[in-house]
């Protein structure tokens, strides 16, 4: 008859088997994912795709920073402000819109509309004030209203 020690002896050599059957197993899909024969040059291509994974993270981030330095320079503000500035017209039909970048660098586009006709100025705005030509109170308010907006 069996001893206890036979008996343990058989139940270690059935659960090495079984331990032994499952790390070949994942050894044998490992391979087939990789397509590769031995551990080795699995273990190879994996290093190999990890550099390649790295250079490409690295010119990810390039790329990102160079769209968010240039992202400071796209139009991003936007502001405007309805007034009347003549008595004898009726509404607020005239207005002042502000277009900025992140530097409050820009244009500032002004309409008076009266009965006999509709002006329209355009100004440059660099970091909120203008340039070469003073900014009325109404374009001063449109530039602050899109800096709230922005906020």
């Amino acid at each position: 008859m069996f001893s206890i020690v036979n008996i343990v002896l058989i139940v270690w050599l059935v659960f090495l088997s079984v331990l032994v059957l499952k790390m070949k197993r994942q050894y044998d899909r490992l391979l087939a994912t990789t397509h590769k024969d031995t551990l080795s040059d699995m273990m190879s291509s994996l290093l190999d795709n990890q550099k390649e994974t790295a250079h490409l993270e690295e010119d990810i981030k390039k790329k990102i920073g160079h769209i968010e330095k240039l992202q400071e320079y796209e139009l991003q503000k936007i502001g405007i402000l309805r007034f009347n500035p003549f008595s004898d017209t009726g509404g607020s039909q005239s207005f002042s819109l502000a277009i900025l970048d992140a530097q409050d660098n820009g244009i500032v586009m002004t309409s008076l509309y009266a009965r006999t006709g509709n002006r329209w100025y355009i100004k440059q705005v660099a970091g909120g004030k203008g340039v070469e030509i003073d900014l009325s109170q109404e374009e001063k308010t449109a530039i602050k209203n899109a800096r709230k907006l922005h906020t």
